[in-house]
């Protein structure tokens, strides 16, 4: 029975979003700016030259920028040898949950909660619901802000006052921050745990522990990050899947993603690497007629967020390098899907994630060219492949 990995290379968008002026992003393309920026040589950092993609530009990926945005993509020339094309979004939101849902097949039926970029940015109630769970007089942010900054400017008061830290973004977020220790990383994770139904009520979409160790001037955020995330609206592809009695994995976030929900078993890790060991083992181990859907998230946290264009380009060239040795793990009628689940595109004003198309490239079903096509015929096509039943407005591509 064949098996199918859904791979979601975090914020690797391809530009091309018809709505993205209304979202302020018109002109965005995460790969495409990327990639002319490592041609002219402003992306040498750690690397050098053109931006080298082989592998997954075998399968087709420099046709599917060319195709979402027209896109040079320079010194990406290969022929197609798999199903290659680009989807676009209909949920209102270009953040990680809108993304990962609609790919599954589910579209988001509400408008998110977003806080206003303003000092306070918070309501009172909120703020007094926090102190309450937390046990504090205070919180400390309470505006729009960067982590790593944010925790750099309140560091010292927050080891002092025991106060958590509290910012938000132009995604539908509410973040705390915390020391590990002083704080204590459990009391973080109850913190983030009880304050979510009461933000997922207001349709915020999650609720993130981001905890840290250290002091001011030599902190460092931990890998026991946490997404308190409000659950999908319907059953997804990972349910579709589960309720068919078969094997779901569930690398990265995406347990947080989809509040565990059709997620049989939960692969984590401390890096990107330690997520690719992961998607290895499952590419030689994992059951007959199973779901492998993973996330790779530094991608987006640590190079399209803080605008590292050169860190973007290493990441997508370690990734497409270590590519080859998951695709020889696959077995005769095995499908896998590499796509993205919004952009953030680091030649871009600002720090937030960026409204493009996305590519999806594959390998299993030879060369095929599958246009442009929306995010929920990802989840409707990896249905289809492992013959499951599915339940949302998806069209297959295959």
């Amino acid at each position: 029975m064949a098996r199918a990995f859904l791979i979601v290379m975090d914020s690797v968008g391809a530009g091309g979003a018809p709505d993205a002026a209304s979202f302020g992003d018109e002109g965005a393309c995460t790969l495409g700016h990327i990639a002319a920026e490592c041609a002219a040589g402003r992306a040498e950092q750690g690397r050098s030259g053109p931006l080298r993609m082989p592998h997954l530009d075998a399968l087709g990926l420099g046709e599917a920028v060319r195709l979402a945005s027209g896109a040079a993509m320079e010194g990406f020339s290969a022929v197609p040898s798999g199903l290659w094309g680009t989807v676009q979004e209909v949920s209102r939101g270009k953040d990680t949950p809108s993304g990962h849902w609609e790919l599954a097949g589910v579209p988001v039926p509400w408008d998110w909660t977003y806080f206003p970029d303003t000092v306070p940015a918070f309501p009172p109630d909120l703020v007094a619901e926090v102190c309450r769970l937390a046990g504090t007089e205070g919180i400390l942010g309470n505006c729009h802000a960067s982590g790593v900054p944010i925790i750099e400017e309140h560091c010292a008061e927050h080891l002092r006052t025991g106060w958590p830290i509290c910012y938000t973004s132009a995604d539908s977020v509410f973040q705390i921050a915390a020391h590990e220790e002083a704080f204590g990383l459990e009391r973080l994770l109850k913190l983030c745990a009880d304050l979510a139904p009461w933000l997922h009520a207001m349709k915020v979409g999650r609720v993130i522990a981001r905890p840290f160790i250290g002091g001011p001037g030599n902190f460092k955020r931990t890998a026991n990050r946490r997404d308190f995330a409000i659950a999908p609206p319907a059953p997804t592809l990972l349910d579709w899947v589960a309720g068919a009695g078969r094997a779901t994995h569930g690398i990265g976030k995406i347990g947080d993603i989809f509040s565990m929900r059709g997620v049989g078993k939960l692969w984590k890790g401390k890096s990107d690497a330690d997520l690719f060991e992961h998607l290895m083992r499952l590419g030689a181990e994992a059951e007959e007629g199973s779901l492998t859907f993973a996330n790779f998230v530094e991608f987006d946290t640590l190079y399209g967020h803080p605008r590292d264009v050169a860190g973007y380009a290493r990441a997508l060239e370690w990734f497409d390098a270590a590519v080859p040795r998951f695709l020889a793990t696959l077995r005769p009628g095995d499908l896998a899907l590499f796509t993205a689940d919004h952009g953030n595109d680091p030649t871009w004003s600002g720090t937030d994630h960026t409204r493009e198309r996305v590519p999806v490239v594959g390998r299993g079903v030879g060369a095929k060219a599958v246009g442009v096509r929306g995010f929920v015929d990802v989840g409707a096509s990896v249905a289809a492949h492992l013959e499951v039943a599915a339940q949302g407005p998806g069209r297959s591509f295959l």
